[in-house]
Parts: C-alpha cells; structure tokens; sequence
C-alpha cells in the first residue's frame, strides 16, 4: 500500500475530519495479504473519468484494481519490476499519445483531482505484465513456416489471403478539443473487451458503425494502408491499436478475428476515389451527407452533383494505396466500390468530406508480410497465456470485499 502524502492527508482532514479520512483510506478490498483502499478506488474513478471510459466505472474500478493486486504480486514472486528508466520511458510516452510533456500531464490530472502516483500505479502495472508475460512465456510460442503458411491458408498452394474483423472508433478532435480527445482515445486504447469497445464506440465515435458498437464486418487486410497493415496483425484478439491521428479527429481499431480465406485478394495496384466536399456547420453537413448517399449510385454520379460548384469542391484520383492519406485511405478500407464514408472534415473544419470508393485495381503476385503473420499468431497465443495466468490467480486468490 502506497504511502500518503502529508498534503493529502491534511487535505482530506481538512474536508471531512479525521474520522471520513480514516474511512476513505480504509481498506475496501483485500487481496490475500494485499489492500486496495477507498480513496484508490475513488482515485481510480476519477482517471478513468478524465480518460471518459464507458461503463458502470466504480464496478469497473474495482475489478481493474484487484486485477493489479494480484498480477503485482506474481511480478514480485517473479522478481520483475521496472527500472527507474523504463518507468520514466513508459509514463513520457503515456504522456506523448495525448501530446503533451510528462509534466503537462500531470499538471492536467492534478486539475482533475487525480495524484500522480494513481496514474504512475496505473501505466507501470500495464508496462510490467506485458514484458512479464513476454519474458516467461515467450520461449513456449514457437511459430513455424507451417504455422504461418496455415494462417494464410497457402500450404495447399490455393489462391488465399487473410481477412480481420475489427471494431472502429473515431473521435472528432477539431483544434480546441484535440487534447481531450487524444485523451480518450488513450484510455480506450487500453481497452481489452469487446463489450467495453463497443460501448466507447456508440457514446464517443462519429462513424455510422457506431450504432452497430462499432463492429465492421470481415475485411482483407490488403484493404487497410500498408503502414497499417502490421500493426493490426501483431495485435492480439481483443487489443486496441494506439491512437491514429487523422485530419480532425482520431481513429482507433480493435481486433477481433483474423481468418484465411480461399479467395486471396491481393494488395490493390491503385485505388480510384472520389471525395466530394459540403461546406458548413457539422451537423448540417452530416445530414447532407447522409441524404447523398442515399441519393446515388456511383462515383459518376457526383459530377452531376457538383455541376455549377467550385471546381476544387470534386476531386477524383486514381493511385497506389501508399500514394493516400491515412485518413482517407482509412475511410476507403471499409467500404466496396460506390460506398461512401463522411466521417472526415477539411483540415480547417468549415467542410465535410465525402469519401466514396469507386474501385480497386488488383495488383497480381502481391507478396504477402510473412513476419506481419507471425508477430500476430505469436501475440495472440501470448494473450492466452496471459489470460489463462490471471484466471488461475483469482481462483487461487483469497478476496475479501468490505
């Protein structure tokens, strides 16, 4: 149990007498021989609060904590801890996903009633399990050429590919809200279950899929950026990438399925795209938007559409997939020829963009990120173990909720 302050201490005497200080620091939870306090819980309310994760958050605060309790003392029976340098590393990067300095942040938390040492508990038992499970569990995931060739399903020399079937959020982050939204988004990158994805997506995501929870359909991975690509196959199911920024806004996907299948589709030679600009406030444009896609048929259809308007209100190109912004070529991976996205808005938010895909071209003998597979079979088996390791802890662990 962590030691208080003195200015804490006498803050909460100050507030409520020494009796409500004695019960907020009072043990609420024993873990074994481990206790979760009160005021750790209500701390912990108060990050996830600031981070806006969804859900029932003192339940959820609750099972976080005792989580940590008992992978804290498999790491201190394992001997495992971080050094002052990677604490230091880990929480500077914490900081940097919401682009701010380490200082900066905690200067943020302590304006939201959150002490420095609830955030350094939170990010240093995160950083510690995962390089614990990598440490004692890697030497048993062994991923051979036949392993991979099975994902692929080209051990039998058949024309296959691999398919994803992920969830997405995108959080609108215009200039004056960018620091708060990249701080959502950094909470729900730390997300591992789907339910809890799905509800971050219908409360904070600007998508239509977020009424669906977020929940795409199966897709090639040859439909997302090539940059991406890698990274969405070294996640484990249930992982969350870091947060993508985008023009205005933020893009997150979690993992959850990956699968051969017999008709390989193969990376895109180029892509023809059209994206078609509405001025005006955003919520007049998504409406629009909405009406337009209804309206037509094609990517040809928008020349009639934009008759008579700014020429640079239409553009059209046709071009390798690595030649696209991220952020439309984001847009573009979950559609099918003549579907449109609007999540997007212009850079100086006056516009919505309307992205519609209106085809690909194949690119023949395309060859396929063999290392990408095996980082991604080899993150999903560590994510077993590590699973199956806090299931067998709590049912060993004696826990005692006051």
């Amino acid at each position: 149990m962590r030691v208080l302050t003195r200015l804490t201490l006498l803050i909460a005497l100050s507030l409520g007498g020494a009796a409500s200080a004695q019960g907020l620091f009072s043990p609420a939870i024993t873990v074994n021989d481990k206790v979760i306090t009160n005021y750790e819980i209500e701390q912990r309310i108060q990050l996830l609060t600031l981070f806006r994760t969804p859900g029932n958050l003192p339940e959820l605060a609750r099972e976080q904590l005792i989580e940590d309790r008992l992978k804290g003392q498999a790491l201190d029976q394992a001997g495992v801890a971080l050094t002052p340098e990677s604490r230091t590393l880990a929480l500077n990067d914490f900081a940097e996903r919401a682009n701010l300095t380490y200082d900066q942040f905690v200067t943020v938390l302590g304006q939201n009633g959150v002490e420095e040492q609830t955030l350094i508990d939170f990010v240093e038992i995160g950083i510690t399990w995962r390089d614990f499970i990598r440490l004692r569990f890697n030497s048993r995931v062994t991923v051979t050429e036949d392993d991979i060739d099975a994902a692929l399903g080209a051990a039998g020399g058949n024309g296959t590919g691999i398919e994803v079937l992920l969830s997405e959020i995108i959080i609108p982050a215009p200039p004056p809200e960018a620091d708060r939204a990249m701080a959502t988004a950094t909470s729900i990158s730390q997300i591992t279950s789907d339910a809890e994805f799905s509800a971050a997506a219908r409360q904070v995501s600007a998508v239509p899929s977020k009424a669906n929870g977020g929940r795409l359909d199966w897709l090639p991975v040859t439909n997302f950026p090539p940059e991406l690509r890698g990274i969405l196959l070294a996640l484990g199911t249930g992982e969350v990438t870091a947060p993508l920024p985008i023009t205005n806004g933020i893009a997150l996907f979690q993992l959850r399925g990956v699968r051969e299948v017999s008709a390989a589709v193969t990376e895109p030679a180029s892509i023809d795209y059209a994206v078609y600009l509405i001025p005006g406030p955003a919520d007049l444009t998504l409406a629009a938007a909405a009406d337009l896609a209804d309206r037509i048929e094609s990517c040809d259809d928008l020349y009639g559409v934009a008759q008579g308007q700014p020429e640079e209100w239409l553009t059209r190109e046709t071009l390798p997939p690595a030649e696209i912004s991220q952020d439309i070529a984001l847009q573009l991976a979950g559609l099918d020829p003549n579907e449109a996205s609007f999540a997007l808005s212009t850079a100086d938010g006056t516009a919505r963009r309307f992205v519609m895909l209106c085809g690909r071209t194949p690119q023949l003998d395309a060859e396929v990120d063999r290392e990408a597979v095996s980082n991604q079979i080899r993150s999903d088996r560590l994510a077993g173990y590590a699973d199956n390791l806090v299931a067998d802890l709590r049912a060993q662990a004696t826990i005692i909720e006051q």
